[in-house]
């Protein structure tokens, strides 16, 4: 018996996620290799007999950033209804009639939400952490800087983050898996669960902190590799119980090793 699911995806490779720069509100594409990545993880774990099932997907939630919504894109789904952001093609997805081939696999609605929008970095957007630190020591703020702990200048507290996440959250469990448990759950039944969420590294960590009631002030210590997918559930059956689910995180990696 499957407890509903959320699966959470961060974007894929960008320049600055590959540098190590803070990046919130700057539109960047994805790097080829991070399009190559993101393409191979949805061959990998997209499909009836795949971790993330299309037909059981209730709902899908994908950040304002463009480098969220080309991963979802990138991703190939199947979705029946186009996608409510511009995509790299023009034309109406095909229909299982006239392509056969590539069928709708899922009905799940996609709601871009600012809820999981990247942590907003303020003054530090752009910057490393080791920048940050040395423009804080430089300034006689304490170098010692971090962003669970400390927020950003002009920018989120952890406090902010929080509050949006918790809020998300609370959404989320009462439209999709409120009621969803037992016999009404969404692996191979007529009531899809489980939800996709495509976002960014920051607050795909803090979310899965929340997820669990973990506060984030005391830093989660949670890693999600650019292109890397998580899985958050719960014990018992219960929604009462949220928990992650380890045997769910997952990188794809598309690029060949030379020797």
């Amino acid at each position: 018996m499957s407890s509903p699911r959320v699966f959470i995806i961060r974007h894929g490779e960008t320049e600055w996620s590959l540098n190590g720069r803070h990046t919130g509100t700057t539109e960047l594409p994805l790097t080829a290799a991070g399009e190559k990545r993101i393409r191979a993880t949805g061959a990998a774990l997209v499909g009836d007999d795949r971790l993330i099932v299309p037909g059981n997907l209730a709902c899908i939630y994908v950040s304002p950033r463009h480098r969220a919504q080309r991963t979802l894109e990138l991703l190939a789904l199947g979705c029946r209804d186009r996608y409510p952001f511009p995509t790299s093609s023009s034309s109406p997805p095909p229909s299982p009639s006239s392509s056969p081939t590539h069928p709708f696999r899922t009905t799940a609605p996609t709601h871009i939400t600012p809820s999981i929008r990247e942590w907003d970095y303020g003054s530090y957007e752009g910057l490393t952490s080791s920048q940050i630190r040395a423009s804080r020591a430089a300034r006689g703020l304490p170098p010692d800087w971090d962003i669970w702990r400390d927020g950003c200048e002009a920018g989120e507290s952890p406090a902010d983050v929080t509050a949006r996440l918790d809020a998300f959250i609370a959404e989320l469990r009462e439209k999709w898996h409120v009621g969803r448990f037992g016999k009404d759950a969404g692996c191979g039944t007529e009531v899809p669960s489980d939800v996709l969420v495509v976002a960014h590294g920051h607050v795909l960590r803090a979310l899965a902190a929340r997820w669990i009631g973990k506060p984030l002030e005391g830093n989660p210590s949670l890693i999600l590799e650019a292109g890397g997918v998580g899985t958050l559930s719960y014990e018992h059956h219960r929604v009462e119980e949220p928990a992650i689910l380890l045997g769910g995180a997952f990188v794809v990696d598309a690029l060949q090793k030379t020797a």
